[in-house]
This record gives structure tokens, sequence and C-alpha cells, in this order.
């Protein structure tokens, strides 16, 4: 097992190396969650993610031969970066097989940091099949990324932080991918604070260790947004450690990451990746578990793709009723889209994209007109059709407000 002196014993060697990230409280998440809520900012790391503590705490503990030799790892990204740039600090020859999905993001950034990058399967356990191969045929020595006691003790580094800073913290939300922070936060939590809540939160389609946990058989699979823990398979280190040391495992759904990375920039100015916004996901969709508490909340990584990020931003302001698309029939005669232009600006409306369609319409002299519109919120949007149906046009919601 990995003790709070493994843990304490990382901090002292990854010192001055791995960025200290803050752990600030959230007065407006408090509010929202009626809790007392603390953010560890791991997104700030120089690799933004918390991968380089357990990357780093494994490189300093090898031998001189295994330093020449050079080192592999899986990874969809945020292990990948942390090993590669460690290990180009530290001069160690470095390969990095990676799924096939991970965004060109984190692709990127892994081969900016020097190393060898490799893409290989369709999940991380295909790409650990191929690293595994490649680390035999090359003498490589394979750097896990979280079924190792080294992972384990410097990703549980964070921890240490988070209770030197916010010691009145009662309980701790990680997001779960193979295990391996939560198992260390919860080693050093736990050791620090006995009595201390540490709950895991997954994504919906890869829920292996609440699974697992519950006696369930595992069932994971499919595309997610958090795909920096779409992990099918829970380490057997960090298993043993959750059996003996977590309160639970939650799930949560696209939908709710979405929202919670929107939050996460409008609320805190903070970019996180799906894996990342987890923690405040759960907390919203499980009140009832963090009402009252004192509660540290793991921002893990912000290595988000910006296209999706554009799209999850976008998706959002759809979903609050702050862009709505509107259909109306409108008579096909010169004017009328001026007046429907003049009714939407006068109810406070601004419109982003409007198109005709004349042909494909039920009545000749009619023509149906498409119309995209920023609003303020949910209540602005009724307003706005109200208004439009009292000058006399039918509208129907296409898209907007949850429709």
């Amino acid at each position: 097992m990995v003790t709070l002196e493994d843990v304490q014993g990382a901090a002292a060697r990854i010192a001055g190396a791995v960025v200290r990230t803050p752990c600030l409280r959230s007065e407006t998440l408090s509010r929202i969650a009626k809790a007392d809520v603390w953010l560890k900012f791991e997104n700030l790391q120089f690799t933004a993610s918390f991968k380089e503590r357990g990357a780093l705490n494994t490189l300093l503990q090898l031998t001189p031969d295994e330093r020449k030799r050079g080192v592999i790892a899986m990874s969809a990204g945020n292990h990948a970066q942390g090993v590669a740039y460690h290990a180009g600090r530290l001069g160690i020859p470095a390969t990095i097989v990676m799924p096939s999905f991970t965004p060109n993001t984190k692709v990127s950034h892994t081969r900016g940091h020097g190393a060898r990058v490799v893409l290989s399967g369709n999940t991380l356990a295909e790409a650990g099949v191929e690293a595994h191969r490649i680390a035999d045929a090359e003498k490589l020595v394979f750097v896990h990324p979280y079924d190792d006691p080294r992972i384990i003790a410097g990703q549980g580094t964070m921890a240490l932080e988070m209770l030197e800073d916010a010691p009145e913290i009662d309980t701790i939300v990680v997001p779960v991918g193979g295990g391996g922070m939560i198992a260390g936060v919860a080693v050093a939590a736990c050791g620090l604070k006995p009595g201390l809540k540490v709950i895991g939160v997954e994504s919906a389609g890869y829920s292996a260790m609440r699974q697992l946990l519950e006696g369930e058989l595992v069932t994971a699979g499919g595309d997610t947004i958090a795909e920096g823990i779409a992990v099918r398979d829970i380490g057997k280190l960090p298993l043993e450690i959750a059996r003996k040391l977590l309160d639970r495992v939650v799930s949560v759904d696209e939908i709710a990451i979405e929202r919670a990375i929107a939050l996460f920039i409008e609320i805190e100015k903070t970019v996180t990746e799906g894996a990342g916004a987890t923690g405040l996901a759960a907390l919203l969709a499980y009140p009832r578990l963090f009402t009252g508490r004192k509660v540290g909340i793991v921002l893990s990584g912000g290595n988000i793709d910006t296209r999706l990020l554009a799209s999850v931003l976008l998706r959002g302001l759809v979903r609050d009723g702050r862009i709505v698309r509107l259909r109306l029939m409108i008579g096909d005669a010169p004017g009328q889209l001026a007046r429907v232009a003049t009714v939407i600006g006068r109810l406070g409306g601004n419109i982003v994209e409007v198109q005709h369609q004349r042909l494909f319409g039920v009545v000749a002299k009619a023509t149906e007109l498409d119309v995209t519109v920023e609003t303020r919120d949910k209540n602005h949007f009724k307003e706005l059709v109200s208004g439009l149906n009292t000058e006399g046009f039918t509208v129907r919601v296409l898209e907007g407000a949850d429709h």
C-alpha cells in the first residue's frame, strides 16, 4: 500500500519542479451549491494537468541505466505530456503511445516536448498493448499512468497542498479515470485528516470504478467529452486503496459535464477539459451529498481542443435560451422581413442569422422564415416569442431553451 509518508516523500522530491497550484474559495459556486467550495487549479500546471506530479516522482526514481534506455507511456494526453515534458527536462528519451481519438492539441503538445508519439488503438487499453510491445522490443521502461505506487504517491501531493491551504475542507471530489489520482488523494487526505470524505466522479459512459465498488458488471465505452477519464480498466492498486478509503463514486452525464465547463469559464474565468470539470458537475448533480459541507474540487486539467470548447459554449447558450432558432410564417410581400426584424429589435433580441424558405412552404403566397436570435435569458426568450405572437406571427421554436 502507498502511505502518507510516501506522498510526503514525493512532495519533497518534486518540490520546485512542479507548480504549487492555488486552492481558492469560490464565493459564487459556494452560493450556487449551498456549500463552502474550494477549487484546486491543477489546470495551471505547465502542461495544464496534475499528471506532472506522478510522472516526475516516477522519473526521479529511475536508475541511471533506466534513464539511459528511455521510457515509454500510454496515455490519452495528460500523462503523455507530463512524462514527455519532465523526461525532456531530465534528458531521458521518451516514447508515448496515444489512442487514435486523442485530441490534436494533446498530440501536438506532447510532440512539442520532444517525445516520439505513436497513435495506436481506439481505447486506452489498446494503446497500452502497443506500448508494452514497443517497450519489450526496444527495452524501454514502462511508466504506467495510474497503476504504480510512485505515480499514486506523486498525484497525492495535491491533497497535501489543499489541506495546507484550506484545512477546513471535509470533502474532496476527484475525477476518476484509472484511479491513480483519487488513490493518492485518498491516502494523503485521509492520512492527514481521518474522517474526511473522498468522493470520486466518473463520466456515465465510463463508470468502471463505481461498478466495481458496487459489485456490478463493468460496461464502458462510447464517446465522451471527458476523454481524459475514458478508462475501462481500473488499476489494481488504486482499486485496493479505493475499497478501503473512498466514501463513494458517482457518475455524471455529458450535459452535466458541458454545463460545468461553461460555468468554470463564466464564473471562475478558467478553462477546464471535460475530465477536469466533472467534480463541479458532481457537486451540482448530487446536492444532497455536499450541501452544508466544506468541499474541495480538483480541476484536474485544462487541455481541451479549442473547437470543442467553442461548441460546448455555444451549445450551452442554446440550452439556456440565450441563442434560439425560431420559425415564423410570414406573407411573401415587400416589407415583411423588415417588420419581423423591427419587432425582434424592439423586444431586445439580436438577430444572428436569417433564412427564407419559399420553395418548399405549404402556402404559395407565404414563406417560412427561420431566425436565429440572441436573447438575455430564458425569460427574455419567452417574452420574445410572446411578443411575436402578439404581432400576429405564428412562431415555432426549433432550437433553444432545452427545446
